[in-house]
């Protein structure tokens, strides 16, 4: 198994078909072997039933030989994000392993500027909105905008990661050896896992590319104001975790 996508979802009935469409249709169009993980976590509305109907399926634009790579992990309870993007990832059996958002805000085509990394050596290759060739399309109220611009400084001091300017954004490739390294290791389970696992992976030295990429965020964010404050409490934890050595 080359590529394994790793989706986590929650509540996402309306958004998982296309996001699905297109994740397949950019696949179909490479020659390697993949799967794609649908990873729900806990989702109240029909999410799951969605996905089941799309493995087999009478979606009239696919042939139901394009959904034998998919898998669904249905989760009863919500763990959060970091934990279902945990879950996906030990479960995957891909040499390249993919997590990307279920509102397909950063497109999988992307990963064609990433894959060229990969073969330098790098082992975490990530998605950025802070450098330069970066394209935002964002519909959010401009102080959702300053809260993201002083998070970004305060994660990227408070977890040693200054040579990385955007840690948040969900699109991270990862080799199969920087999965068995990082996310065993792996406590948050929330907003703050993103960085944690950026953490653990300059803890253990593993090369991170940072990548441009262009970045589609539509109105009705679930960032809440409460989420940055659980943002902070997961690096205040983050930091404790490196000083008393539990990521070694």
């Amino acid at each position: 198994m080359r590529l394994s996508v790793i989706i986590p979802a929650y509540n996402a009935e309306q958004i998982i078909v296309p996001t699905l469409e297109a994740v397949s249709e950019w696949l179909k169009q490479k020659d390697l072997d993949y799967e794609i993980i649908v990873v729900s976590d806990g989702s109240k509305d029909k999410t799951v039933e969605v996905l089941e109907s799309f493995k087999v399926s009478k979606f009239q634009s696919f042939k139901v030989s394009k959904f034998q790579s998919l898998r669904v992990i249905d989760n009863k309870k919500n763990h959060g994000k970091g934990w279902v993007v945990k879950q996906g990832m030990l479960a995957a059996t891909g040499d390249l392993r993919l997590f990307m958002d279920d509102d397909n805000s950063t497109t999988i085509d992307q990963l064609d500027n990433f894959l060229p990394y990969i073969d330098q050596g790098y082992e975490v290759v990530i998605g950025s909105i802070e450098l330069s060739g970066a394209q935002v399309n964002e519909q959010a109220q401009w102080y959702r905008r300053f809260l993201g611009h002083v998070a970004k400084l305060i994660i990227r001091l408070g977890a040693g990661l200054w040579s990385i300017k955007d840690t948040q954004r969900g699109f991270k490739l990862f080799t199969e050896k920087a999965v068995k390294i990082i996310f065993p290791r792996v406590t948050i389970t929330r907003w703050g896992f993103d960085f944690e696992v950026l953490a653990i992976a300059k803890k253990h030295g593993l090369k991170i590319k940072e990548v441009p990429v262009v970045w589609n965020n539509p109105s009705g964010s679930r960032v809440s104001l409460g989420s940055y404050i659980s943002t902070f409490k997961d690096l205040l934890k983050v930091r404790l975790n490196l000083w008393s050595g539990i990521y070694d």
